[in-house]
């Protein structure tokens, strides 16, 4: 069965800073997939490239190796009308749900943006928005609203809504929880969990957390230092890692118990240490 995405031996380069400074390859041939209607989870430390890869397959930085596919189409180097046509099968929900919307239009105009520009009429538009704003259990009369009168969950709602409007097969949700409280990450990710099951939308989970991936992931990619070293079921690589830099992701994960915290931080600098050694 063929995925809805398939990034193959995927390389990125940057280039250097200043006069004469050797480009730098932060992606070393990265391939990962993703089903229809699945949730891959990517996780990794700042740095390690996860984000630049959500950035590749939204076309916002370009390859210098390797191939994207999506639902069986090469689309490694679409520009111009061909990227802007699968902005419909292709979304994505950014971390900061404020700085991702604009604040001087209402919650209604930021949702019906996207219906605009597929040309859905101003009845279907209006009773589409009525649609997503239940989907996100947001009141109907949040789309006479502005983006600043709602708290940071009620605003990535908006910023999950507006990913939603053209029907998505595919949604890169690069670290759309991070900026919340834990009591509100928890709504949010139900939330994700909850539209998939209703949709049947696959996301590209991108995060640094791997308890938050643990909760909403099928699978687990794993990245460190632009290569991928671990991938697997979801309950396998969050509960017993094989690789020592999942492991130490794992001991980094904040308990309650103080001992155990000190037990924890304890073990994940012996194989940091161990590591370095290597």
């Amino acid at each position: 069965m063929t995925p809805l995405l398939d990034a193959h031996d995927l390389r990125v380069t940057f280039p250097g800073r200043g006069f004469r400074a050797r480009p730098t390859e932060v992606l070393h041939g990265v391939s990962l997939n993703v089903a229809a209607g699945e949730t891959l989870g990517l996780v990794g430390e700042s740095g390690s490239g996860k984000t630049t890869i959500g950035r590749a397959v939204l076309g916002l930085v370009a390859p210098s190796g390797g191939r994207i596919s999506f639902d069986g189409k090469d689309i490694t180097h679409l520009r111009g009308a061909a990227r802007r046509a699968l902005a419909r099968d292709i979304q994505v929900v950014f971390q900061d749900p404020y700085g991702s919307l604009n604040p001087s239009l209402t919650i209604g105009d930021i949702l019906s943006e996207p219906l605009i520009v597929q040309g859905t009429g101003a009845v279907a538009a209006r009773a589409r928005i009525a649609e997503l704003l239940d989907q996100v259990g947001l009141p109907r009369d949040a789309a006479a609203r502005l983006p600043r009168e709602f708290s940071g969950g009620q605003r990535q709602r908006v910023a999950i809504a507006r990913a939603l409007a053209p029907e998505p097969k595919l949604v890169v949700c690069d670290e759309p929880v991070s900026a919340l409280d834990l009591s509100t990450q928890a709504r949010v990710l139900d939330l994700f969990i909850d539209i998939q099951r209703r949709t049947g939308v696959a996301y590209l989970f991108i995060s640094h957390d791997l308890a938050v991936i643990r909760h909403v992931s099928h699978r687990v990619t794993v990245l460190y230092r632009g290569d991928i070293v671990e991938t697997g079921p979801a309950d396998t690589v969050t509960s017993t890692p094989g690789h020592s830099y999942t492991q130490r992701l794992l001991l980094a994960a904040p308990v309650s118990d103080p001992m155990e915290q000190r037990r924890r931080r304890a073990e994940r600098h012996r194989l940091a240490a161990q590591a370095e050694t290597a």
